[in-house]
């Protein structure tokens, strides 16, 4: 084992990068970059039924889009590749080949259906169901039998007796197995590919991985892996288990709960900046030191100790993101806003792909005026919506403001004072909100909400001259007049 720091991040391409999977890969990455070693990309592409095709790219592209590179991988190349399973074969089939060797593995002929007979007759017994080790001693004659009847072996890793499996977890503490909860298991499935975690044993040994961070579902599996690193005389890499990740009913993260989305894909079509999203998975699991919660990747990986990896799940938190992503966004060039949503505008049909210099002017005003308060890039559609429909209907809320008995009042003369303007700018808007204010003697809410409410229909908003200016001179004396007739039925 070398004494350079050596993590990998080991995907299956099996679909697009989880939430779970990216904080894996995150904390991997950032534990190389604090102490100067290397991160590696693994591809576990082993197990075919469950790969989809474009998987892997995927994977990476969505890894490269969070802002994490790597040093070594298959788009990369490196010194210890291949860096996927299924072109590592003949490498794993030297190993298979000295264990059966040495009889520390050997061929199982049962069935699927036998296998299954048998965990039924130890669950009926009220035993836990393990591997007999039926075929654990089989006979020359019963070997040749068996495979006359066309029979295909697995072959099985021999468990030893009254062994206690001890590792320091860098999470966890002292983790300990006896290896009397273990039947013997296939390290070769009978169509000839290495399971899980033979191939992951092997790997980590040849590519001299020193630190392996993963997800704690990952401990019941580490005992085997020590098995097999204790088989060749190999010093094993220290063990770190991640915590879980929770929602907000404090119930495991499932692809099946539909209100949090799980994918960085779905976030980065929403429009979701991928330093936020750094930044946000980041803490789910780990902490600094402080109360301060924002921060750049560099000052990131400068303070990250894996001794502040909590030991209590994490809980994914949507608003906290909301939240976490509006601060980056308050803090990005007005450009890249624009980028960030004008696309979701277009999309929406709101506005057309082809704008003249009239139209982009005006979206690109509808944009800024909502730019501090936007969460994301797709709420953009949500947020402005006012600006697209053609009647108002009012909430409860509205309506208790305009039925207030100064409101046809101020909008009357609000009205008209727009009307006779010759400018509709939002400084001259402003003037005659003012200039209604005088004529009315109304200030203040009593001024103000009548108007948002009666041109916006909402109690709440942007710049009230802005809106206003962006509804247009039409629209908005249309509404005021229209809300004056309502309200005087």
């Amino acid at each position: 084992m070398t004494n350079e720091v050596r993590v990998r991040y080991a995907p299956s391409p099996t679909g697009h990068l989880h939430i779970g999977n990216a904080r894996t890969a995150l904390f991997n990455y950032l534990y190389a970059r604090h102490l100067g070693g290397k991160f590696i990309i693994r591809t576990e592409d082993t197990d075919e039924k469950r790969n989809v095709a474009g998987g892997e790219e995927s994977q990476l592209s969505y890894l490269k889009w969070l802002g994490i590179e790597w040093d070594e991988g298959a788009d990369i190349g490196g010194d210890y590749g291949p860096y996927r399973q299924t072109e590592r074969l003949d490498l794993y089939q030297k190993y298979v080949d000295e264990l059966l060797e040495r009889d520390l593995a050997y061929k199982c002929y049962m069935t699927s259906e036998e296998l299954e007979q048998e965990r039924e007759e130890q669950r009926a017994n009220g035993q836990v169901p393990k591997y007999s080790g039926a075929h654990s001693n089989l006979s020359d004659e019963e070997i040749q039998q068996f495979e006359a009847e066309g029979r295909q072996p697995s072959i099985r890793f021999r468990v030893p007796k009254n062994v206690t499996y001890k590792f320091n977890d860098i999470v966890r503490g002292d983790i300990s197995f006896d290896s009397s909860d273990f039947g013997d298991w296939v390290i070769v499935k009978k169509n000839g590919i290495p399971t899980y975690n033979f191939a992951v044993a092997i790997d980590d040994h040849l590519m001299k991985i020193s630190h392996v961070l993963r997800g704690e579902e990952h401990i019941s599996n580490t005992p085997k892996q020590m098995m097999i690193f204790d088989a060749f005389n190999w010093e094993p890499p220290k063990f770190g288990h991640m915590t879980l990740i929770l929602n907000e009913n404090r119930k495991k993260l499932s692809k099946r709960d539909e209100h949090i989305l799980q994918f960085i894909e779905q976030y980065k079509n929403l429009g979701y900046l991928p330093e936020a999203l750094f930044n946000f998975i980041t803490l789910l699991g780990w902490s600094p030191v402080g109360e301060e919660e924002l921060f750049t990747k560099q000052q990131f990986i400068e303070m990250f100790d894996p001794d502040r990896l909590s030991t209590s799940p994490a809980i994914f938190d949507p608003q906290k993101l909301k939240w976490m992503n509006n601060q980056y966004i308050k803090n990005i060039d007005f450009d890249h806003v624009v980028k960030l949503t004008l696309p979701h505008l277009i999309h929406a049909e709101r506005l057309p792909a082809e704008m003249d210099k009239e139209q982009e002017d005006w979206a690109l005003e509808l944009i800024g005026l909502y730019k501090d308060q936007l969460n994301y890039g797709a709420e953009i559609v949500e947020l402005t919506e006012l600006f697209f429909r053609e009647e108002i209907q009012y909430s409860e809320e509205a309506l208790e403001v305009l039925r207030e008995e100064q409101v046809p009042e101020v909008l009357s003369v609000f009205a008209d004072k727009l009307e006779a303007s010759d400018e509709f700018t939002p400084d001259a808007i402003k003037a005659e909100i003012k200039a209604t204010q005088k004529e009315t003697k109304q200030k203040g809410k009593k001024l103000f909400m009548p108007i948002r409410v009666a041109t916006t229909g909402q109690v709440h908003g942007p710049e009230l001259p802005n809106s206003i200016h962006l509804l247009g001179k039409d629209t908005v004396l249309a509404r005021l007049r229209s809300a004056v007739e309502q309200i005087s039925e």
